[in-house]
Parts: structure tokens; C-alpha cells; sequence
């Protein structure tokens, strides 16, 4: 075996127990952090029933004749809730009062009534007007059978009338426990295997792909008839440039990818809840008006949830491609002209003009007409939603030695100080005025992955005199007449 071979391996090892050592850690801490949620819960339990006893104490005596009836009731109910996959059935929760000797006069299991608790930890603690809280096994020598318990002080005034305890048996934690380390380890045994395929991935590309540039470089100076410096040296140039491009794209693309996978999860997630809710509710009894009200609302969640994934699955075909396949000359003025004939009829229901500024009819730019109309109605219709009922749009066209520019004006709110830098953010969006909702936010983005394409660049600013106003610039191309 090689050096490098053995070197490569070496690597590969040191990864594969530094995120060994990683998954273990984490599966220690995992049943700690179950415990601790348990125990929060548990305090505001023991607080809330302390409480409760106090108020029916309220004449300084300890009173928990109400108690009996209520959790007699509760643990003959039956019920089924579905909590990541678990049912439950039953309630388990456990509920202990003492008086200020720590005698026990009331057991909501009925086992310890009169047994003196004053020595148990969380008793004594609470009882000398501390935290107190214990986790004690119902069977020696039995772990599944521990229960956590936690104490509050009962109290008239100054007077310490005793102490509640409730509890909570550990082994209802445990079925998550045991999921969570499920999960946790096959994340960890997918992330491994994920890490080495791109490892081995990335180590052909470095073996093979050099040889295959330095190959179809000497095939291209072979074929040429004679020998030119400069044009040797600008192919060598382009050659290594396009090495690099390819280089980055291999290593940045499963970051890339990752970054969009979280992204787009964390966005559907909530219109995915509302659907969840709504569904769940249109399976009770309920008035018609407020079913098709709720079936409404799944209809608009889903259809914001289609509109969403068409939009990345268009900004993800778009990012991909590294230049315009076909250009063609593209005359700007006609084509801002069909914009606002568009655009116009979208704004009619809310009484919107759209008006075209033609200061040069001769702008003509090399690009792809589809995809420039594109820009141009999502810049257009960015305008329209954040436009007053009654207001103006205007579209302009100008010659700046050799450049287009492309101005989207409009006479809504503008941009908050917070958002400028923002707008070209994917899934980055503000409240729309008349309606108070939010767009996708891939609208400025795929305007903004349209202009790099044609060599340009987009803004969005603040326009004088309120709204704003968005600017697109394009590199002109020489046309006859000019």
C-alpha cells in the first residue's frame, strides 16, 4: 500500500471515530435531557397542586378531602393520544401530601397513607423551604421501575400547613429515550456513509479529471495549423479556469444542496401545520360555515405550498446553468410595453396604472427574451402588490453610455431600514400592505440569478419622494442606427 493510500486512510479512520466519539456523546446526553424537560413539567405540576390546597386550606388547616374524588376519576379515564408515534392511554401521574411532620394524609395511589416521607429528599427539602426532588425505585434492583418526584411547600401565610410531591414514572420517558437514539444513530450512520461516498467521489475527480484537462489541451494545440503564443496561452488560461469551476462546484455542492434542503423545510413547515390543523379539526362536528371555511384554508395552504416548490424548482434549474445556451438580440422597448399590458390587467382590481417611460427606443441587449420577461414581470408585480388601491407603476427605459437601465417605480410604504440588505434573500419576503400576507420570496432571487446570467446587475432601493424603486441594468450591444 502507498503513502498516500495509507495517509488517505488515516483521514478516513480519524473521521470515522472523531464522529463515533460525536454519536456517543450524544446518546449519552440524550435520556439526561429527557429527564430534565420531565422534571421542569413536574415542578409547575407540584407549584399548581400546592396551590390548589392552599386555597382550600385557607382557614390554616390542611385540607385534601377534594383531591380523593378528582384523581379517582382521572385514573379510571381513558383516552388515546398519538405523541411521534407513541400512544398513550392512561394518565400516570403520582400525587403525595404531607403535613409539616411529613406524615403522609393523603396517597393518590392509596399505598402510603400515614407512612412517615419525612426523611425522603424532596419531603425534607420542601419542608425546610427548599427545592426538593428525588427519582426512587418502587422495586429494588429494578431500574424500569424509578420514579421522579418533585416537592412544593404548602402554606397559610407564614404558616407551613405541609408539603405536595408529584411524580412520574421514568419508564414512560423511555420509549422516547430509545427513539431518539434510533434517530440519532441512524442520522450519524447516514452523515458517515454520506461523507465517504463524497470523499471517494472527490478523490476520482482529482485522479482523473487533471489527466483528462492536460489530455484535451494537447489534442487542441495538435490541432491547430500553426503556433501562436497568445493563443496557447489564453486556451491554457481557459482550460484552468474551467478546472476550477468544476472544482468549486464539487465541493460546494453538498453544502448547496443542504443549505436549500433546510431552507425549504423550515419554510413549508408552517404551512404544512396549518393543513395538519385544519384537517384535524374538520374531523369534529362542527357549523357548515366554519368546515368550508377550514377546507378553504387547505386549499390556500396547499396551493402556497405548489406555488413554493415551482418556484425553487425554477431558481434551481436557473442557478445550474453557467451561461445563456442561445442569446439573441433582445430591443427592450417593445418588450417593457408587453410587460405593462400584462401588468395592467393584473392591477385592475385594484384600480393600479401601469405606465412606460420610453427614453430610448434603440436599447437593444444580448440575452434570452423569455427569461428577461420573466425578471421584468416579477420586479413589475413586486411593484403592484405593494402599490395604494389607486396607484401608479411606471416602467422606464434609458441609455447610459453602454449600458440599459431598466427602472420599476412604485408609491407603496418602501423598504424598512432592516430589509435592505435582505430583499435578494431566498425565501425572504415582507407583508404585502392590502393584504398582509407574505409572497415565496424567490421572486427577487430568480430576478437576480436572471441579470448575473446577461452580465448585469439589479437594486432595490428607497425611491425620493416615498415607494421604491428597482433597477435593472444590461450591457447594450452595438445595433444598426446607433
Amino acid at each position: 500500500m502507498s503513502r498516500r493510500s495509507r495517509i488517505f486512510l488515516a483521514i478516513l479512520l480519524a473521521y470515522a471515530l472523531g464522529v463515533g466519539g460525536l454519536i456517543y456523546r450524544l446518546l449519552e446526553d440524550i435520556d439526561p435531557r429527557y429527564r430534565e424537560s420531565a422534571e421542569e413539567s413536574l415542578v409547575e405540576t407540584a407549584q399548581l397542586m400546592a396551590s390548589w390546597i392552599e386555597v382550600q386550606s385557607s382557614e390554616g388547616e390542611l385540607r385534601t378531602d377534594g383531591l380523593k374524588p378528582v384523581f379517582d376519576a382521572v385514573y379510571a379515564r381513558r383516552f388515546t393520544a398519538t405523541i411521534f408515534g407513541f400512544e398513550k392511554t392512561r394518565v400516570e401521574l403520582r400525587m403525595v401530601v404531607v403535613d409539616p411532620r411529613g406524615r403522609v394524609v393523603f396517597d393518590a395511589a392509596g399505598r402510603h397513607l400515614g407512612e412517615d416521607f419525612s426523611k425522603w429528599r424532596d419531603i425534607s427539602l420542601s419542608l425546610s423551604g427548599e427545592y426538593g426532588s428525588r427519582t426512587s425505585r418502587d422495586v429494588d434492583g429494578d431500574p424500569n421501575s424509578s420514579v421522579m418526584y418533585v416537592s412544593a411547600p404548602i402554606r397559610h401565610g407564614t404558616q407551613l400547613l405541609g408539603a405536595v410531591s408529584v411524580g412520574k414514572p421514568t419508564q414512560s420517558l423511555g420509549q422516547f429515550v430509545q427513539a431518539a437514539r434510533h434517530k440519532t444513530m441512524l442520522v450519524g450512520g447516514i452523515a458517515v456513509m454520506a461523507v465517504l461516498i463524497f470523499v471517494v467521489m472527490l478523490s476520482a475527480w482529482l485522479v482523473t479529471r487533471p489527466f483528462g484537462l492536460m489530455a484535451d489541451f494537447w489534442t487542441h494545440v495538435r490541432a491547430q495549423p500553426h503556433f501562436s503564443a497568445s493563443h496557447f496561452i489564453r486556451h491554457a488560461l481557459r482550460t484552468l479556469h474551467a478546472a476550477m469551476d468544476d472544482l468549486r462546484d464539487t465541493l460546494a455542492g453538498r453544502n448547496y444542496v443542504t443549505d436549500y434542503v433546510q431552507t425549504l423545510t423550515h419554510e413549508v413547515k408552517s404551512p404544512l401545520s396549518a393543513i395538519r390543523g385544519a384537517a384535524e379539526l374538520l374531523q369534529e362536528p362542527m357549523p357548515e360555515e366554519d368546515r368550508a371555511r377550514f377546507a378553504s384554508n387547505i386549499a390556500r395552504e396547499t396551493l402556497r405550498i405548489q406555488e413554493l416548490v415551482d418556484r425553487m424548482m425554477e431558481l434551481t434549474a436557473l442557478e445550474s446553468r453557467q451561461r445563456l445556451t442561445s442569446p439573441t438580440p433582445v430591443p427592450l422597448g417593445p418588450l417593457l410595453q408587453d410587460v405593462a399590458q400584462g401588468a395592467q390587467a393584473a392591477g385592475a382590481a385594484r384600480s393600479l396604472r401601469v405606465r412606460v417611460e420610453l427614453g430610448s427606443t434603440l436599447a437593444v441587449v444580448q440575452g434570452d427574451v423569455f427569461l428577461l420577461r420573466q425578471a421584468l414581470r416579477n420586479l413589475t408585480d413586486n411593484a403592484l402588490d405593494f402599490s395604494p388601491e389607486g396607484g401608479e407603476v411606471t416602467l422606464t427605459l434609458r441609455r447610459h453610455r453602454r449600458q440599459a437601465e431598466i427602472t420599476v417605480r412604485d408609491h407603496g410604504p418602501g423598504i424598512p431600514d432592516y430589509a435592505g440588505e435582505k430583499v435578494f434573500r431566498k425565501f425572504y419576503s415582507l407583508a404585502r400592505p392590502h393584504s398582509h400576507k407574505r409572497s415565496t420570496g424567490l421572486g427577487l432571487s430568480f430576478v437576480k440569478e436572471i441579470t448575473t446570467l446577461h452580465h448585469g446587475t439589479v437594486s432595490l432601493k428607497n425611491a425620493a419622494g416615498g415607494g421604491a424603486v428597482a433597477t435593472l441594468s444590461l450591457p447594450l450591444i452595438e445595433t444598426p442606427g446607433q
